[in-house]
């Protein structure tokens, strides 16, 4: 799912990501319940109509935002009370207040409330964030939300494979739609996050939607799936492109290096999108190192493609039983410190 954190894709159109296929876009409800509020946008007919999306949304519950805001907020056993990154206002956020929230948003997808705690974490610490995630995941499940909105879970826990299950086991007997895996990405090292991945996405329900939050590479992407994950959400395609980084099927490509100064070829030679057929690394280096915002726009292009042409090719050897093979051949191509030219 691209992130549309205050209602848009940063730098890119709807009609854009409608002409990549990407079915679903992620939104963000910390951000539009601060601005521009969701009860303006439910006066306005909600955010589908609001932004001009008529496809699925998925909002997340604000947890996250809230536990970044570290020195901006208190935790409570009921919610979290805040200060806003904006004006520094006072606020409350509890499972209540965040299913309210999401509810006037009108999103297809909703996610419970949950404490996602920071890595590395003691064991008390993740046997409290575990203990108020299926708390608030109680007072969610109870609430009213529209006929179409679907509720999904939360699992925290950490690295604790047992607290995990636990957690999971609790939010089974609750029910939810679908289940996440949250609180990774979050400080761990990628061969932890792996070691989590596959010790425990197979645990998840295998009749509901299984989602990884907040991630990820393209190489966490693919072994996430090879573990049993079946959706993502990543600001990493846009907010990478416009920091001059982007994604190949041979690597991450840095488009500051000087060695593309004088480079006609595209980003990705094997890539079809539009970007690659047009423009070369040598004028996109030129747009990003003289600041144009047009070069955020076309690397977020080229690597929304790249994400979506990966995701697809995963599918359809999934569905030709040849994911093994597949597996092989990517990390065959892919260079885990960038394109080797």
């Amino acid at each position: 799912m691209p992130v549309g954190t205050r209602g848009a894709v940063k730098t890119l159109r709807m009609e854009e990501l409608e002409a990549f296929a990407y079915p679903i876009i992620l939104g963000n409800t910390y951000h539009l319940y601060l601005r521009p509020g969701h009860e303006l946008i439910a006066r306005l007919g909600g955010l589908h109509k609001f932004i001009a999306w008529p496809h699925a949304i998925l909002t997340d519950s604000g947890g996250f935002q809230v536990y970044s805001l570290a020195k901006l907020r208190v935790m409570r056993d009921d919610g979290v009370e805040f200060q806003s990154h904006i004006d520094g206002s006072r606020h409350f956020l509890g499972p209540h207040e965040s299913m309210q929230i999401q509810k006037a948003l009108g999103a297809d997808i909703v996610m419970a409330f949950d404490e996602c705690p920071a890595l590395p974490a003691t064991t008390e610490q993740l046997r409290m964030s575990v203990e108020r995630t299926v708390r608030w995941a109680q007072v969610c499940a109870q609430e009213k939300l529209q006929d179409h909105q679907h509720l999904f879970g939360i699992v925290q826990g950490g690295l604790d494979l047992g607290l995990r299950q636990e957690c999971l086991e609790r939010l089974s007997e609750i029910g939810f739609a679908g289940y996440a895996l949250g609180g990774l990405s979050v400080g761990e090292t990628p061969a932890q996050m792996k070691a989590c991945l596959d010790g425990f996405a197979d645990h998840l329900p295998a009749q509901a939607p299984r989602y990884l939050m907040g991630v990820g590479t393209p190489v966490d992407l693919v072994e996430a799936v090879q573990a049993g994950i079946d959706m993502f959400d990543c600001v990493l395609p846009t907010r990478n492109a416009r920091n001059g980084q982007a994604l190949t099927s041979k690597g991450p490509l840095n488009i500051r290096l000087a060695k593309y100064k004088e480079d006609l070829r595209p980003l990705d030679e094997s890539c079809a999108c539009a970007v690659c057929q047009r423009h070369s690394r040598a004028y996109l280096r030129h747009l990003h190192l003289v600041g144009e915002q047009l070069s955020g726009q076309l690397i977020s292009l080229h690597n929304l493609y790249y994400y979506r042409q990966l995701i697809t090719q995963m599918r359809h050897a999934i569905s030709a039983g040849t994911f093994d093979d597949f597996y092989q051949s990517f990390y065959k191509k892919y260079a885990l410190t960038g394109v080797e030219d």
